[in-house]
């Protein structure tokens, strides 16, 4: 029996357990993709929904970090979504780029193919292309300018503003 929640997600309720243990499920709704574990939204306005999970996914595997949560990439590839409302060429990029993404992925798209090497192999094959090229370039600036980032990564920001690094803790050599 498939209840009205597995009909509206497009899942079973076996897909629906798999998924659900390992990994975050995002879910796309109207014209949002949101977090049921990490209570986060993203509203998209020109791209698809689904485009923008995908998207999100896409970032956590062309940068993988386990400690960085999923919201950090979303505002990352929010930026696509800015882009897209601004020029229907960026949007065509990136829609049609999706839509390539997704038919190499097979059935269930990107999204649907749960094993990450297998995510990867299909990246592999659109690497050198405009759209994979735009997307992992955005990425550099999206993900890593965030500053509430930086302390996952042991980055304490710049240091001009504290006094530069010669008084904080430049000489600080502990592990001799």
């Amino acid at each position: 029996m498939v209840t009205i929640y597995e009909r509206k997600l497009g899942l079973s309720r076996r897909d629906l357990l798999k998924r659900g243990g390992a990994t975050a499920l995002l879910v796309v709704s109207g014209s949002a993709v949101i977090s049921t574990e990490h209570a986060w939204g993203l509203e998209a306005t020109a791209l698809k929904p689904k485009t923008m999970a995908t998207l999100i996914q896409m970032a956590r595997d062309i940068y993988p970090h386990d400690q960085v949560p999923d919201k950090h990439y979303a505002i990352a590839v929010k930026r696509h979504d800015e882009a897209a409302a601004k020029d229907p060429a960026h949007k065509e990029l990136i829609e049609n780029g999706i839509a390539d993404l997704d038919l190499r992925a097979g059935d269930g798209g990107y999204t649907g193919v749960s094993w990450e090497e297998e995510r990867i192999k299909v990246l592999q094959q659109i690497e050198s292309t405009p759209f994979f090229q735009a997307v992992r370039g955005g990425l550099v600036v999206g993900l890593y300018n965030q500053k509430e980032v930086w302390p996952l990564f042991g980055y304490e920001g710049e240091s001009y503003s504290k006094g530069g690094y010669i008084e904080r803790g430049f000489d600080d050599i502990e592990w001799l």
